[in-house]
């Protein structure tokens, strides 16, 4: 868990901005990296108070660097078979405050009505492709593959800022240098 916190009791304003402060409200969004962690996507999570990776990491230096910039939560994918690997979940949560973040590879395994289950984000990968849908409440993102091109997919990270309302999410194609809304 990103960040785990009792439950709320009289506090000072000065103890509750200091607990809000270690919210992440900064979180960078990476998947199916297959072993190759790229310069650009270390610049493009910079800054991030937290990492989520959606599975195929591919290889476990590419978390160490990750947790060079922020905590890092990941998950085990259909690639992460070497016995390193046995220490990933298939599924994680994490929590950013008051937001709950389902974690899984691919979404189609998901086995769980993310809203009943009081999640308000789910997270994923596999796919290659980045996405952002919302449904029942929900929303769904699919930060894309930062790892070797698969077909003609973009080479992609997400950033999600949950001090925004809404929560902001923002796309960045790692070889374009740009934004994508």
């Amino acid at each position: 868990m990103a960040n785990a916190r009792k439950p709320a009791t009289r506090k000072s304003l000065a103890e509750k901005t200091l607990l809000s402060a270690k919210t992440p409200q900064k979180i960078g969004l990476i998947s199916d990296t297959h072993g190759v962690l790229r310069p650009e996507a270390l610049e493009a999570l910079r800054g991030s108070e937290l990492i989520i990776h959606a599975g195929d990491v591919g290889d476990p230096t590419i978390l160490q660097a990750l947790r060079k910039i922020a905590p890092v939560v990941a998950v085990r994918g259909n690639v992460d078979t070497a016995p390193w690997a046995n220490d990933l979940a298939e599924t994680a949560v994490a929590e950013a405050g008051a937001v709950n973040i389902y974690v899984l590879h691919d979404v189609h395994a998901l086995d769980l009505n993310a809203r009943a289950s009081g999640f308000h984000i789910v997270v994923s990968g596999h796919s290659h492709q980045p996405g952002r849908s919302e449904r029942d409440g929900v929303l769904y993102l699919n930060p894309g593959s930062a790892g070797p091109r698969r077909f003609d997919l973009p080479i992609m990270v997400a950033r999600l800022d949950l001090g925004a309302t809404p929560w902001a999410v923002e796309f960045l194609d790692l070889e374009k240098g740009r934004r994508v809304k």
